[in-house]
């Protein structure tokens, strides 16, 4: 199965949808984007990107409200907080102070905001 991204004008994510290998296969059973993208686009209309549910390629799986920006091929969450950048490798957003080191599963910690900082939770 593959999965396709409907993206709006803004290349924001509006619906993700499984098309079937056959819908985007050619005569010879080659999977291609751009059979696949025709095929949501004939069937919904839009504009379609494909996008990997295992994050095999655009860095990851898109979802509703991600950007898929051409440039860096790749699906954009959307920014959590004003205070982060965009990691322009792994096209994560990252705060401007590293997560404490003894974080876990027993000791969490949540971003603030308004103190550009990790507060213990």
């Amino acid at each position: 199965m593959a999965h396709f991204a409907e993206i709006d004008s803004n290349n924001i994510v509006l619906r993700v949808i499984v098309v079937a290998d056959s819908k985007t296969s050619n005569s010879e059973g080659t999977e291609t984007e751009n059979i696949g993208a025709t095929y949501c686009q004939n069937l919904l209309g839009g504009t379609w990107v494909q996008t990997s549910y295992n994050s095999n390629f655009r860095k990851r799986f898109a979802g509703v409200g991600f950007t898929y920006d051409s440039t860096r091929n790749a699906f954009i969450p959307p920014k959590p907080f004003n205070s982060w950048t965009l990691n322009e490798t792994t096209c994560n957003w990252e705060a401007p102070v590293d997560l404490p080191a003894d974080a876990s599963a027993s000791k969490t910690y949540s971003w603030n905001e308004d103190t550009t900082s990790w507060v213990e939770d």
